[in-house]
């Protein structure tokens, strides 16, 4: 009984202090979303839907460190963002509806140049990678990074994997280089062994 009362008299404290100032500060959130505090950064730039939960110690970023105009982070209707989530756009990183992320999930679209063997990384530039998008329905395992590829509609990236490369709609993905290894076979309704290409074995 008192975790109810508790529960809801934290809604009310949200939708009546921290909801109005995301909605001044954010580019737009929807009715229905709870932000446990993230830190934000570029926070004009960043667009979240309706009924998105992103839990304790997150960082959002929306910033053009690598010159690009449009820079932009969107987060999709009904999605969930766990503990200490990273997502940081210097392009594009687009996160459909109903995406499930487990904790400590890094997102990037931009990696540190460390081409100089004679400079340290620290002062090289920022290297503009491929737009991010992660469909929806996915389903984001903990400690996972996704930098500079995509990841398709209903997908599944199991823990610790380091995706570097598109993983299409339906598939399942584990390992650092990430590679598929499951996709749903529509015909016989089952989840099916694949080679790294997603072709059924």
């Amino acid at each position: 009984m008192m975790g109810t009362i508790f529960s809801l008299l934290e809604r009310i404290v949200y939708r009546l202090l921290f909801f109005p100032i995301y909605k001044i500060r954010l580019g737009s959130i929807g009715r229905g979303s709870r932000l446990r505090r993230p830190m934000l950064s570029g926070a004009s730039r960043i667009f979240i839907g309706k009924n998105v939960y992103i839990r304790n110690n997150g960082w959002l970023a929306a910033e053009p460190v690598t010159g690009e105009s449009q820079c932009r982070l969107t987060i999709g209707d009904g999605t969930y963002v766990g503990n200490a989530c990273h997502f940081f756009a210097s392009s594009s990183i687009e996160i459909g509806k109903k995406v499930l992320f487990a904790d400590k999930v890094y997102v990037s679209d931009n990696v540190h140049s460390f081409e100089d063997p004679t400079i340290p990384v620290i002062d090289q530039p920022v290297r503009q990678l491929n737009k991010v998008k992660i469909d929806d329905g996915a389903w984001i395992g903990e400690n996972v990074c996704i930098i500079g590829a995509s990841v398709g509609k209903n997908s599944v990236v199991g823990a610790n994997s380091v995706v570097n490369k598109d993983i299409p709609d339906y598939c399942v993905a584990v390992g650092a280089p990430a590679k598929i290894i499951k996709r749903y076979d529509f015909e016989n309704k089952s989840w099916k062994k694949t080679d790294p290409q997603g072709n059924f074995i």
